[in-house]
């Protein structure tokens, strides 16, 4: 990262994700011994809309096109920022869809920003600009070979217009990374070889995650196993001591149990429709971004976020959706949760998903080994005392 990003981009990493990220832990922290849960890490779904179909997509991406206003988003961001929040994902859909984009990078250089992007819409023109702007990260998603993309994201040449969205990345100096959801189809990616392709690519970091079974059409074969996902957490252990890569992941801490970062409170979602969600993968809610003048007092006074983060954290510190869909289905009827999808079928799907396991495995646990990743999630990212 030091000799091949924009110096600009690089400082406005250090400090505005680093620095001031570490002090919203801090704050975060405070405020917890206050009794008020307002996350330091906010995770925004802009738009819904996207080019591709993705299996296993729980976004309405072919319904007609829901956003958030920019000028909803810049007051988002602002009253966040007067919390000390500083690091924003934004999500969709496809984040570079939505025209307002650029400008509210362009209004927060004082923020940081990773785009969860399928990478197809960053022209060597947009990349340009991101380069300029200094305070956003893509990351960008790429789910195997040139079949299983087509595949796995519903498209044609998916691989080959994504990998052109990486290059003008790494060309125009950029802090690049590359998320993968891994299953059945695209396991292989959990190699050494698969990281060195990305190192070569001139890739800074990767982001695995494990597919997820929601949504409408959940396609429960491409689940991991049980010793799937603890292969997945040994060798993502055991590259951060080899590899030349930053190796992102948010469901372990330094000692190797599983979390929620919905149940610990370091994070919550917030819809293309403005509804305040627990997390990405439940959509459901009882408040929205428009119910107040501040989203911090919005949040803070959630009845439904406040008794989901307790009830998921007492049933597992794993994922609640997958281990415990009865659950969740129990905290949606009680408190009167509007779906927030715009098919309006998500409590139907929720009653058809299967009890299956999630990363929480207390028999096979697998602390970290790299001195820098132990330190930094054991002071800045581990349970706040949800789970006691």
């Amino acid at each position: 990262m030091l000799l091949t990003t924009d110096k600009r981009a690089l400082w406005k990493f250090a400090y505005n994700f680093g620095y001031k990220g570490m002090r919203s832990v801090q704050k975060f922290k405070k405020r917890l011994k206050q009794g008020e849960h307002f996350p330091p890490f906010l995770f925004i779904s802009i738009i819904n809309s996207c080019q591709l179909r993705c299996q296993g997509c729980w976004v309405d991406v072919a319904s007609p096109r829901q956003m958030i206003s920019l000028e909803d988003l810049d007051k988002l961001v602002t009253d966040a920022k007067k919390r000390g929040n500083s690091y924003f994902g934004l999500l969709g859909g496809e984040p570079f869809m939505h025209p307002g984009l650029l400008k509210l990078l362009e209004r927060h250089p004082d923020c940081y920003f990773q785009i969860f992007t399928n990478g197809q819409l960053i022209t060597d023109e947009v990349a340009k600009k991101l380069r300029k702007l200094g305070n956003a990260t893509p990351l960008i998603s790429i789910e195997g070979s040139e079949v299983v993309s087509d595949e796995r994201r519903g498209g044609r040449d998916v691989l080959n217009k994504t990998m052109e969205g990486v290059k003008n990345c790494v060309r125009n100096r950029l802090i690049v990374g590359v998320a993968s959801s891994i299953c059945q189809t695209n396991y292989d990616l959990v190699s050494k070889e698969w990281l060195n392709r990305l190192i070569e690519l001139g890739v800074h970091y990767v982001w695995f995650h494990a597919y997820r079974v929601v949504g409408p059409s959940p396609t429960p074969e491409l689940a991991l196993t049980p010793e799937q996902l603890l292969n997945l957490r040994k060798f993502i252990v055991e590259m951060r001591t080899k590899a030349a890569i930053g190796i992102v992941e948010p469901y372990w801490d330094d000692r190797g149990e599983a979390l929620c970062p919905m149940a610990t409170g370091i994070s919550h979602h917030i819809g293309p429709s403005g509804a305040i969600e627990p997390c990405p993968i439940i959509q459901f809610a009882k408040e929205t971004i428009h119910d107040g003048p501040d989203v911090y007092d919005i949040m803070t006074k959630s009845e439904f976020l406040d008794d989901f983060r307790r009830t998921s954290a007492e049933a597992t510190r794993g994922c609640v959706v997958l281990e415990r869909p009865d659950l969740v289905r129990d905290l949606v009827n009680r408190h009167s949760a509007g779906d927030t999808t715009q098919r309006g079928t998500a409590l139907a799907e929720l009653d058809l998903l299967e009890p299956r396991v999630s990363q929480h495995n207390p028999e096979h646990t697998v602390p970290e080994k790299q001195w820098l990743y132990r330190f930094a999630k054991k002071y800045w990212y581990f349970g706040f005392g949800a789970y006691t």
